[in-house]
């Protein structure tokens, strides 16, 4: 990098002219192979799957899908959120995230998951970081990796108040 020259992260939507970009990232970052219905469902969540540039170099991506749950109401599903090792530790993956977390409360959506394999510890300690959880825990999830077990990390988002509401809180207290 030149003297001054910052890198910058930018966030592009996949589509089907770059979705080998995101092919060849999960090949590289992840033990597992992913079918045609992955990649299907990470087109239809438009927004909610991105890749990562760094200075115009793809780095790192986030792949999501979207689910009803009973009842209605829909949730966000993180397939994959990675990036590749050179680039860790530079705010890819949180500016990844928090895109996301941001999309979900735009959009209402209070609850968001994903499976981390119970030995990476550095996923499950990122994820803590934005509070997410550990809620349930998966024996033999996996079935060509070791350990085979996986957590469910799971985020509930509370939507902010609106300020009405908030203005009626202070206002009925001073009465």
């Amino acid at each position: 990098m030149g003297a001054g020259r910052e890198a910058t992260i930018s966030l592009d939507a996949v589509r089907d002219k770059n979705l080998m970009q995101l092919k060849k990232l999960n090949a590289a970052l992840f033990p597992v192979r992913y079918n045609d219905k992955y990649y299907a469902d990470a087109l239809a969540s438009g927004e909610f799957t991105k890749l990562a540039y760094y200075s115009d170099i793809c780095v790192g991506s986030i792949a999501c899908r979207l689910e009803k749950k009973e009842g209605g109401a829909v949730c966000v599903y993180i397939m994959t959120l990675g990036v590749l090792a050179p680039y860790r530790g530079l705010g890819i993956g949180t500016k990844l995230l928090n895109h996301v977390l941001d999309l979900c409360l735009k959009q209402n959506i209070g609850e968001i998951y994903l499976h981390v394999q119970t030995n990476n510890e550095d996923a499950i300690n990122f994820y803590k970081k934005f509070g997410f959880e550990i809620t349930e825990t998966i024996q033999n999830y996996y079935t060509n990796i070791t350990p085979p077990d996986c957590y469910v990390v799971t985020k509930y988002i509370t939507q902010p108040e609106t300020m009405n509401s908030a203005a009626e809180v202070k206002i009925s207290s001073i009465r």
